[in-house]
């Protein structure tokens, strides 16, 4: 562990690596693995807490997007509030907060109760997933580090796998509140676990700034562009209210624009995106989760609603999908280092566009759950490309910032993917047709084959890939 590394854990530089790390590392991965499951175990449970709790769709579309979109707006802020506090107090206090938001979101009688603890889900997860991480970097040095970072990255995958049959086991069984209760008894296990596990220390003397303005601009934006999305299925996609939505979410991403590059400490550097490789890797990321997304959110109500399946039997019929995303970016793994990135992806959004388009023309069973695996290879392999693209080309002092690019638009590209199914098949999510899930499956093959064209126009080829900054190491 490096001296720099260990200072921006909160830890004092060790003569040695830490006895404990593995440990750690099993704990934090678990931890990290909550915060996953908490978008795809709770779209399992969506039809029952509709049912029990009397909400509206758009309450249900808050119940995803709402935690998505905390969680993304804020969690460049949390990185820099661990760099000020140190990653020990601060992933103790993102646990702490996430397990008790968990408990009330569980308790929720409520819509409002219901989205106000998933926010609070949010602001926990943000805290702790970017410390996590830290610590994770800190603890660990040379080939191990690769080794602890291959197992942190291969949560996602898991999480995938894990959520469907997590979720429709907990629903069938125990019932949805557990579907937010179980995180309770693990929270505190792990926050008792790691309080005694990492020692305090120092923090390092040098803390930059908090950039709260930035955060809530940029947070504040994409709620407002999530609720166009959402009040189109009910008041038009051309009304006054979804365009007055919109075009306030455009002025409030400008005004963030123009805040980070005056801002003393900013929340991120915005010329990262200008770069080719790092607005291909966001792109390609924001479009493979909202394509993730829409799936889940549309299968999960075609099954339970449309056909009256239980809640375990869908969460069996979703775990083709959550493989396929995993076969999906292993493949696309190995092809990487051969081909450059290119090639899968282009092939990436062309193969989730075919398969998308399965259930578009043919709404049966068979056809959804064909359909939408074949189009999860396809969003695996652009998860992987999308990493691949925005860090491979970026020097190493801003690996982090350009990792945190990329996470964030994950996170938004979920609320972005919920809002937008959710209107178009809204007719089909409150009622008996299937007329909504069929518009649902082809807009999203529609967008598929679109992210294919432009994908295809903006990752760098291996010939042309532009050589990592040589920016100085302290500039942001």
């Amino acid at each position: 562990m490096t001296r720099q590394s260990a200072e921006r854990a909160g830890q004092a530089p060790p003569d040695g690596p830490h006895p404990a790390r593995w440990r750690i590392l099993g704990f934090l991965g678990v931890a990290q693995l909550m915060l996953i499951l908490d978008v795809t175990v709770v779209a399992i449970a969506l039809p029952h807490i509709e049912t029990d709790l009397g909400l509206s769709r758009e309450a249900l579309t808050w119940t995803v997007s709402a935690y998505t979109l905390t969680f993304g707006g804020l969690m460049l802020l949390g990185g820099r509030i661990t760099d000020l506090l140190g990653a020990r107090r601060v992933v103790l206090a993102g646990l702490l907060v996430f397990t008790a938001a968990s408990l009330a979101t569980g308790l929720a009688g409520s819509a409002g109760t219901l989205v106000g603890g998933r926010v609070a889900q949010g602001v926990g997860a943000a805290l702790l997933s970017p410390a996590a991480l830290s610590l994770v970097v800190a603890l660990f040095d040379g080939q191990e580090r690769n080794k602890a970072l291959g197992v942190w990255s291969a949560l996602g995958g898991g999480g995938a796998a894990l959520g469907v049959l997590l979720g429709g086991a907990l629903t069938a069984g125990p019932g949805w509140p557990w579907v937010f209760h179980v995180n309770v008894p693990i929270g505190l296990v792990i926050a008792g676990a790691l309080a005694v596990l990492l020692p305090a220390r120092r923090v390092a003397a040098a803390r930059p700034g908090l950039d709260v303005v930035g955060a809530v601009v940029v947070t504040a934006s994409s709620a407002s562009l999530i609720y166009a999305l959402i009040a189109a299925g009910e008041h038009g996609w051309l009304t006054a209210l979804t365009g007055g939505l919109a075009a306030a979410a455009a002025v409030g991403y400008a005004l963030f624009v123009a805040w980070q590059r005056r801002a003393r400490s900013p929340l991120m550097d915005v010329r990262l995106l200008a770069r080719r490789p790092v607005a291909t890797g966001a792109f390609l990321i924001w479009m493979a989760t909202a394509l993730m997304i829409a799936v889940f959110f549309l299968g999960t109500f075609y099954f339970q609603h449309a056909r009256g399946y239980g809640a375990m039997r869908t969460g069996l019929l979703f775990l083709p999908v959550a493989l396929a995303t995993m076969a999906g970016a292993d493949l696309t793994g190995r092809v990487i280092g051969r081909r450059g990135a290119r090639t899968p992806a282009v092939a990436g959004p062309a193969i989730a566009a075919a398969g998308m388009a399965v259930p578009a023309f043919w709404t049966h069973p068979v056809g959804v759950v064909a359909g939408v695996t074949v189009a999860a290879a396809g969003t695996g392999a652009m998860f992987v490309v999308a990493s691949a693209t925005a860090l491979g080309q970026v020097a190493p002092h801003e690996a982090g910032i350009a990792s945190g690019i990329v996470s964030t638009f994950h996170e938004f590209g979920a609320s972005f993917g919920a809002a937008v199914v959710s209107s178009v098949a809204a007719a089909s999510l409150v009622g008996t047709t299937l007329s909504g899930f069929t518009r649902g499956f082809t807009v999203a093959a529609v967008a598929a084959a679109a992210g294919a064209i432009a994908a295809a126009l903006m990752t760098p080829g291996r010939q042309d890939a532009p050589p990592p900054a040589t920016a100085a190491p302290g500039e942001v």
